[in-house]
C-alpha cells in the first residue's frame, strides 16, 4: 500500500508575554513590520483585515497566497496570541514558518508562554 508523504505545512501557534504594552496597542506599527516580514520571506499578501478595539488592543488577519498570519493582543494582560501557517504546495516551508514566528517574537521582545506546532 502506497502512503502519501505529502504534508500540507507547519502551523505555529504561540502565546507571548510582552512588557512594552505600546506594541500591543499599535496596529499600524505591527502592519508595517509585517509588510517587511512578508517581503523578506517572499510571501504574497492577498489581503489584510484589522480591527482595533476600544482599549486599543487589536486583531489582524493577513491572508497570504501561502495561507495566513493572525494576531490578537491583550494589553491589559501584556499578552498576545500569534498564528503563522504556510502551506507546502511547491516547497517545504517549515523553517520559514519558524523563522517568521521568531521575527515576531523578536519584534515584541517577548517571552514565549505557549508554543504549539501542528504538522498538518
Amino acid at each position: 500500500m502506497d502512503q502519501n508523504t505529502y504534508s500540507p505545512g507547519l502551523h505555529k501557534l504561540v502565546t507571548l508575554q510582552v512588557e512594552n504594552i505600546d506594541l500591543l496597542m499599535n496596529s499600524s506599527s505591527f502592519i508595517v513590520f509585517s509588510e517587511k516580514v512578508i517581503q523578506e520571506f517572499e510571501l504574497e499578501k492577498v489581503g489584510i483585515i484589522t480591527h482595533n478595539f476600544e482599549n486599543n488592543s487589536f486583531t489582524i488577519a493577513i491572508c497570504l497566497k501561502e495561507s495566513h498570519i493572525c494576531i490578537h493582543t491583550w494589553p491589559e494582560f501584556k499578552q498576545l496570541t500569534l498564528d503563522v501557517y504556510l502551506c507546502n504546495y511547491l516547497q517545504d516551508n517549515t523553517q520559514k514558518v519558524k523563522s517568521i514566528t521568531n521575527a515576531f517574537i523578536n519584534y515584541f521582545n517577548a517571552v514565549v508562554l505557549k508554543d504549539f506546532e501542528i504538522n498538518r
